[in-house]
């Protein structure tokens, strides 16, 4: 049987242009940091695959937790029935997420989750019998690839062919100059139709790790709040000690009115997502009959099975030694980061928590850069996988990363500048 021979046949890979691209490497094994593929030859996992994964791969103590769940209770319906592997991961949450989250709704991954808030905060309004339709978002923001979500991101190559069907929403201007942001959010403040407002906390993922201030996030949450509109944090990807706190949203003096999660809720073990909310915007739902009440809902919607790896993900987040390594590993990045600021093609070096990123100097910026692919060539004949997002390269590991790994990383990074001309 040739894995290779078999996805050629049937498999459409994501995001890929399948005529031009090289055949995918099968994997057969994963074990901490590192992939494993049908010839033995081992990835550094740099990336976390996709931004998911926690504790590294086929980690032994998820794996036990799920395996004890799938013997008691694999799935059942969420709409009438409920189940303890739910009910504890939302307690268990709770602790960590801002006192205002209130109330918990499942679906399977990111996008869904930033759907379920869009709607939910179009509905409380029309429960509430007010006219407030108009939706705002930062420039070079991501959402996710449902239209909801592709209609508050900002618009590109993914969200180009659907654009006459995408509905209207308000980008204001990355926050790299406060109070420009902070007086175009007023003036759209002003006109009392905001319904809500998204953001990616503290870090733009998906455009390229754009950072910026919990400072200045903070003063638009407040913004907000003064003119009665509810935010959205979107911690799809912030979410999990990816920042250096728990959540993005920890940083704040304000809290957002709902929250998005996904990614690493499960460890990277199965898709789970959650949209959290406020307990004022879950009353606001409650009603005599089917006509205020939020009718959405997933087949998988709170599946015990991804329930029970949450929480086992979380129990390892809580580790003493987790929180030590996603400080050290913080503290590696800084000291890299120093060193790789004097390369000349290299520049806007920035850091948030465990997640690294810089730009490499180039004619073409953003996908259209062929430094892209060079590079990814180039890091994965090494053994190390780093999927640059156009120009911008990123590091953001799996905690149980070694210093030896992060040292093959880093200096892998320093020998792959040398083949960008």
């Amino acid at each position: 049987m040739s894995i290779s021979k078999d996805d050629k046949q049937y498999i459409w890979h994501p995001f890929t242009q399948m005529k031009t691209a090289e055949n995918p490497i099968p994997i057969v094994k994963g074990k901490g940091t590192l992939l494993i593929d049908e010839n033995g030859k081992t990835y550094i996992d740099a990336i976390s695959s996709w931004w998911v994964n926690l504790h590294g791969h086929a980690n032994p103590y998820i794996a036990q937790k799920v395996n004890e769940q799938m013997s008691d209770l694999e799935h059942v319906m969420f709409a009438g029935f409920t189940h303890q592997a739910a009910t504890n991961l939302c307690s268990k949450l709770s602790t960590y997420l801002p006192q205002n989250q209130k109330k918990f709704f499942f679906s399977g991954d990111g996008s869904s989750a930033v759907e379920i808030a869009l709607k939910m905060s179009i509905q409380y309004w029309k429960n509430k019998g007010l006219k407030r339709y108009r939706i705002l978002a930062l420039e070079g923001g991501y959402h996710g690839e449902t239209f909801g979500a592709m209609s508050a991101g900002a618009k590109s190559i993914f969200s180009a062919p659907f654009e006459n069907y995408l509905f209207k929403v308000e980008h204001l201007p990355f926050p790299s100059d406060e109070e420009a942001t902070l007086s175009a959010l007023k003036e759209q403040l002003k006109s009392g139709e905001v319904a809500c407002f998204i953001f990616e906390p503290l870090v733009q993922g998906a455009s390229g790790m754009q950072m910026y201030s919990a400072t200045t996030l903070d003063k638009m949450i407040a913004l907000c709040k003064e003119y009665e509109v509810l935010c959205i944090a979107d911690e799809v990807m912030t979410g999990f000690g990816r920042t250096g706190t728990y959540f993005a949203c920890n940083q704040f003096n304000e809290s957002p009115d709902l929250m998005c999660l996904s990614k690493s809720l499960s460890g990277g073990t199965l898709p789970l997502s959650l949209t959290t909310c406020s307990q004022d915007i879950y009353d606001s739902f409650l009603g005599d009959d089917l006509s205020t009440a939020f009718l959405h809902g997933h087949s998988f919607t709170g599946n015990p099975i991804g329930c029970a790896a949450a929480i086992a993900s979380l129990e390892l987040l809580e580790k003493e030694k987790c929180q030590k390594k996603i400080q050290h590993i913080a503290t590696k990045h800084h000291e890299f980061a120093h060193k790789i600021s004097q390369h000349s093609k290299v520049k806007n070096v920035r850091q948030c928590g465990t997640i690294l990123a810089m730009d490499i100097v180039s004619d073409k910026k953003g996908y259209s850069s062929n430094v892209k692919q060079l590079l990814y060539q180039y890091f994965i004949d090494k053994g190390v996988l780093l999927r640059p997002l156009g120009n911008v390269l990123y590091i953001l590991p799996p905690y149980c990363i070694t210093d030896q790994e992060l040292n093959t990383v880093y200096n892998s990074i320093f020998e792959a500048l040398e083949k960008v001309e």
